[in-house]
């Protein structure tokens, strides 16, 4: 009786289940990103009036208690002159303002520079086979008047075309320069601190899976990134890892390049990297995701297990 009440107890002891593979679709190419907002974002103002009441980065997320999602919501309420009630967030906090809105040469005026959207180029961390969830960039992208998170409502990735490298110099951080393609690969689901999230649509290739790596499998010393720096060509780079940290949230492997192809190449970490896949004895481990600012040749990575829990997190919901 004793054993069987044993067995009983350790199958109701709780433990974590993840949906994830243990074999991934490793990245390293570059791609667009296009996301849009949850809300519309002040960014600049062109009268003095709007100025005093509102800040840059606030963003509009109701008018007259209509809630707005984007530019096209704003406008089509505030279409004729007149006092409008805005509900803004500021610092996680909300706020009400009225906005006089007047014409000018018969065109509607509110004083307000907006913005509901954001371009840009970042590295595909991986692909998850099973469930075609993947990551990207290993942090979040930020609205860049406030400095917060952009509140993302959704998204598209496409296929991208390296157009040059602009190496690091002493005084600015380099940049691989891309074009966005018109080919959607998925969507944006999530923008959260380690990564953008969403599901892949477009065709993926099985051939050559890569085993995922946990934290307590990652060694000090020699690894490598593996990333796109030719249009259709991605090569492993020789990294050195000289810490891992645990503790903190996203910067948890501190590297230094070693590869003198790739310092030749860039001259350390530039903008376009963030997301590059880190491998190690074969593994996927982690994702870049900061460079050192007085030493672009070291950077921080963010554990590939953090990426894949967030992501799972979208087969919740």
């Amino acid at each position: 009786m004793k054993r069987i009440i044993f067995l009983i107890i350790l199958l109701l002891l709780p433990f974590n289940i993840y949906a994830y593979s243990n074999r991934l679709i490793v990245g390293g190419e570059q791609i667009g990103i296009e996301i849009h907002s949850n809300g519309v974002y002040i960014i600049d103002f062109y009268n003095d009036k709007t100025e005093k009441t509102f800040k840059r980065g606030d963003k509009i997320i109701s008018i007259n208690d209509t809630n707005i999602f984007s530019i096209n919501d704003f406008n089509s309420i505030i279409n004729k002159a007149g006092t409008y009630n805005i509900t803004i967030k500021r610092n996680n906090k909300t706020y009400k303002y009225d906005l006089d809105v007047y014409l000018e040469n018969d065109k509607v005026k509110t004083g307000l520079y907006l913005k509901d959207e954001i371009y840009g180029i970042g590295t595909l961390s991986y692909i998850d086979p099973e469930t075609k969830v993947y990551a990207s960039l290993g942090h979040e992208i930020l609205e860049s008047n406030s400095n917060t998170i952009f509140d993302t409502r959704n998204g598209y990735i496409y296929n991208s075309n390296i157009l040059n490298i602009e190496k690091n110099n002493k005084n600015q951080i380099g940049e691989i320069h891309s074009s966005i393609g018109n080919e959607v690969l998925g969507t944006v689901l999530k923008n959260k601190t380690n990564g953008i999230y969403g599901k892949f649509t477009s065709v993926i290739n099985t051939d050559n899976l890569i085993e995922v790596g946990n934290s307590s499998e990652i060694k000090k010393g020699k690894a490598t990134l593996f990333i796109e720096l030719d249009n259709d060509t991605k090569k492993e780079y020789d990294i050195n890892i000289i810490n891992i940290d645990e503790s903190d949230p996203v910067k948890n492997i501190y590297f230094e390049i070693t590869d003198d192809l790739l310092l030749n190449k860039t001259g350390g970490i530039i903008q376009g990297m963030s997301g590059t896949p880190i491998i190690q004895n074969n593994k996927i481990i982690g994702a870049v995701n900061y460079v050192v600012i007085d030493d672009y040749n070291k950077g921080y990575g963010v554990f590939i297990e953090k990426m894949l829990k967030e992501g799972d997190k979208l087969l919740e919901s």
